[in-house]
């Protein structure tokens, strides 16, 4: 994986008006609450990167696409702009700014480096104060532009939310193809955005499940490789695969723990029943967690690692349940109507994600950790499996409309009025969010 070289720029004594602009950045004012229930997108204007070649103007949209689809911010026309900035070293013209409402404005450029590397400089302005509120400086190899108009687009999304962005993550899913009765299903990969897809498997055997690690780039997956499943660890950069081990009868492929030195799974066992065990990965010891009589699956650990999530039917019907990292303690949490799984933990730890089964639909929501406050964020003929960003404000997960031929991917925050659908080149399902890239 490509290390960025980050610096700071200040913005020194440039001339405004005879005055000197303070180099310290101005955050007071330009700020959006995220925490409110409806967030109206704050009108940003974001000017082309200037570059002797076309990877400024690239940037940029790559950029603006970013801001767009997070429903926070509003990019404004270029046909807008007054000013046509010149020299992203120069505080701009703020009152050309503020007269077309812009309340943030973004300047920058690119430049290549004598080794060949590129150089981003960018600047974020708060145009009604006058003050530059952030500036920053990347270096990175010429084929990872994207990669930087991700990262500005989170330095951007986190000096105006006050909360750490998302953009610069990757999605792992199932990628499907072919007609319903022989579908080809292989892992697949994709920046957040939809961009860079490639797949990871060749389509020779069932893959389901796909699971970031939490702390690093490497993936777990259920195969049925030989006709039985299988579980392996991928490493994405260097494609080195590890077989976990072959238990026949699983339900769901495991979890990482937030270390990533356990995977916590379903396993169905000789006395018919499906339990939660955890897999120590260093040793390759088993432990049981639950010794129910019932289906008990789905099981998702909390981002401290102290309890785990899973769903039960130990009650008549699926529900969520939580217990002890060590099985201890368990309690429903769910109790509206309909039936509960693929509970997944948000990376804050305020909330579980879950996909709910009701009067012939299915839906994708939200409870606190103690079932209280349930949200249904979406609802369709079939979609489930929900998947958290990294700075768990927003959820993928994957939906096949009524009459459709095939499963698509959808992002929607924590209003429920922001839905995206994400581009892949066959079917998608399955989706899996990564942390952020290091």
């Amino acid at each position: 994986m490509m290390t960025f070289l980050k610096t700071c720029l200040a913005i020194g004594a440039l001339a405004l008006g005879g005055a000197l602009v303070a180099t310290m950045p101005a955050r007071a004012q330009l700020q959006i609450d995220v925490t409110q229930g409806v967030v109206e997108p704050m009108p940003i204007a974001v000017t082309d990167f200037l570059s002797s070649d076309n990877v400024g103007a690239e940037i940029t949209g790559v950029i603006e696409a970013n801001l767009r689809r997070s429903g926070l911010f509003a990019p404004i026309s270029k046909s807008a702009f007054i000013e046509r900035i010149s020299n992203p070293d120069v505080a701009p013209r703020f009152n050309d700014w503020t007269v077309i409402n812009a309340q943030a404005l973004v300047t920058g450029r690119v430049t290549q480096e004598a080794d060949g590397r590129l150089r981003a400089e960018y600047r974020l302005w708060d145009t009604f104060s006058g003050q530059q509120v952030v500036g920053e400086q990347y270096f990175a190899n010429r084929q990872n532009w994207r990669r930087i108009a991700h990262i500005i687009s989170d330095s951007i999304y986190q000096n105006l939310t006050g909360e750490s962005g998302y953009f610069d993550t990757r999605i792992v899913y199932v990628d499907e193809s072919g007609p319903k009765n022989q579908r080809v299903k292989r892992l697949a990969i994709m920046d957040q955005d939809g961009a860079n897809q490639r797949t990871l498997t060749d389509g020779g055997a069932i893959v389901l499940t796909p699971r970031f690690s939490p702390t690093r780039q490497e993936i777990t997956y259920m195969s049925y490789e030989g006709g039985t499943p299988q579980v392996y660890l991928l490493q994405i950069e260097t494609g080195q695969r590890e077989l976990v081990g072959n238990f026949p009868g699983m339900t769901f492929a495991p979890r990482f723990s937030p270390d990533g030195q356990r995977i916590v799974m379903s396993l169905l066992r000789e006395d018919g029943n499906s339990n939660i065990y955890m897999m120590d990965l260093r040793s390759r010891t088993t432990t049981r967690l639950t010794n129910s009589n019932a289906i008990d699956t789905s099981p998702t650990y909390s981002p401290d690692g102290a309890r785990v999530a899973f769903t039960s039917d130990r009650g008549g019907r699926p529900h969520i349940y939580t217990m002890g990292a060590d099985g201890s303690n368990p309690t429903r949490i769910s109790f509206g109507d309909g039936s509960y799984s693929t509970p997944v933990w948000s990376p804050r730890g305020d909330l579980i994600a879950f996909t709910k089964q009701s009067a012939g639909q299915f839906q994708i929501g939200v409870m606190r950790t103690d079932g209280s406050g349930e949200r249904i964020l979406s609802t369709g003929h079939l979609q489930e499996g929900p998947t958290w960003a990294p700075n768990g404000r927003v959820i993928m997960f994957f939906r096949e409309a009524s009459g459709s031929a095939g499963p698509t991917l959808h992002s929607i925050d924590l209003t429920g009025r922001n839905e995206q659908r994400i581009a892949t080149p066959n079917f998608g399902s399955d989706p899996a969010w990564s942390p952020l890239l290091e």
